[in-house]
């Protein structure tokens, strides 16, 4: 009855989703492209598929490593990867080329799911973290289409949610085959909202196993040799709302140092023109990277480009993670951990608590509370080279010291094939 209602209730909302859908493409025409695949109409596979979930930009590039070494076993599978957003699309294909499959993932209808899950005829469903969809999972369990958890967490928050829909949750859960948890406390709750114990798995989080190829280093070196001697630090993955508070912090930064550059990138493509009117209107100079302008003289660089972030932290000195001077929970520290520079946050990280809680314990990340304390610590490590390089050295080594999720995720995955 739970899920009637559920499903009811998305039928009636789908007709104002998806008008939602084409205003949103005026700003970003990558919305209306492929629209039908979330009606499940998509291009027919054949042979057996690997269907990969990413909701969006952070768990496409979480899967990133994982779909590498299930390429590399050459199962004879095609691996398709789906996303809910044009940016995780973009980002996957910017990954894998044509060495992968791409499409939008079905809203979650039961019509939709079957006639994509027809079209497709999957093997196993991999879904990256927690995104859980009643009609995804229990259409993929009536068709017999193991669905796996992987890098699964769950907050007290959310488990305290599903709680209060036990009756439409607990059914879901139980159709769950394998849920390969980052920690002990994401394990346990998965188990309270209804997972069976026996198919919950502590295996820690694939984001320690980060991986930067060897062409995003060459391509950091290149464009950190452009930007010359002077101090940088990046604010990645920003948000509305902080974007005010990083540029204030910039304003305290060159206050001390005169040639520091500041690279922002915010997390969506639409707040580009805003970010850069924005900095303007404050007095800085600023220069685009999609208009191809250089950093040289400007005081801020906005990077309104797609899936380079992980390249401009190897370029930076310093590193900040935005989705934390506001609620919005925090994004992933590890990608700049991973290149051995210093990592800041602000107090909002629940999203990575585990992750914060192991870089915190071995003073690999600082939390700052807003742009005094931001611009203090950065202009603190701007004028001591050597505790920057320290700071790095201990993110970078709690990064290694966690690695290996990755081999036990790509194992158990092939096991239950």
């Amino acid at each position: 009855m739970f899920q009637f209602i559920y499903s009811l209730l998305i039928r009636l909302a789908l007709p104002f989703i998806l008008i939602r859908l084409w205003w949103q493409g005026r700003k970003a025409p990558a919305l209306r492209q492929d629209w039908q695949h979330r009606l499940g109409h998509v291009p027919s596979i054949a042979g057996p598929v690997i269907w990969v979930h990413a909701v969006s930009v952070g768990e496409t590039i979480a899967a990133g490593p994982m779909v590498r070494r299930l390429l590399a076993r050459n199962l004879g599978a095609t691996i398709l990867m789906t996303a809910m957003t044009d940016t995780g699309l973009a980002q996957a294909r910017k990954m894998f080329g044509n060495r992968v499959t791409y499409a939008y993932a079905p809203y979650d209808t039961p019509g939709a799911i079957r006639r994509f899950l027809g079209n497709i005829n999957p093997r196993i469903l991999v879904i990256m973290e927690t995104e859980i969809w009643p009609n995804m999972i229990s259409q993929c369990r009536r068709k017999n289409v193991p669905v796996f958890l992987i890098n699964a967490r769950l907050s007290e928050r959310s488990a305290r949610g599903y709680e209060r829909v036990r009756g439409l949750a607990a059914p879901i859960m139980k159709s769950i085959t394998w849920v390969a948890a980052q920690a002990e406390p994401d394990a346990e709750r998965f188990r309270r909202i209804g997972v069976a114990a026996s198919h919950v798995e502590v295996t820690g989080s694939v984001k320690f196993d980060v991986d930067i190829p060897e062409d995003v280093r060459l391509a950091s070196e290149r464009f950190r040799t452009t930007l010359g001697p002077r101090p940088v630090w990046i604010a990645g993955s920003t948000h509305c709302g902080e974007d005010e508070q990083l540029l204030q912090a910039h304003r305290l930064v060159l206050a001390r140092h005169s040639d520091a550059l500041l690279i922002v990138v915010p997390r969506h493509p639409e707040r580009f023109d805003t970010v850069a009117v924005m900095a303007q209107e404050l007095g800085f100079q600023v220069a685009r990277r999609s208009q191809g302008q250089g950093a040289g003289g400007v005081q801020v660089y906005l990077a309104d480009t797609m899936g380079e972030l992980m390249m401009l932290y190897g370029a930076s000195d310093l590193a900040f993670v935005g989705g934390s001077l506001i609620e919005r929970g925090g994004h992933n520290p590890l990608e700049p951990a991973a290149w051995g520079i210093p990592v800041f946050s602000g107090p909002h990280v629940f999203n990575f608590e585990t992750i914060y809680e192991r870089l915190l314990a071995d003073q690999g990340v600082q939390l700052v509370q807003g742009a005094d304390d931001l611009a203090r610590a950065i202009n603190l490590l701007f004028a001591n080279p050597v505790e920057r390089k320290a700071y790095g050295e201990r993110a970078l080594a709690v990064v290694n010291k966690n690695r290996g999720a990755l081999d036990r995720v790509v194992e158990g995955v092939i096991e239950r094939l």
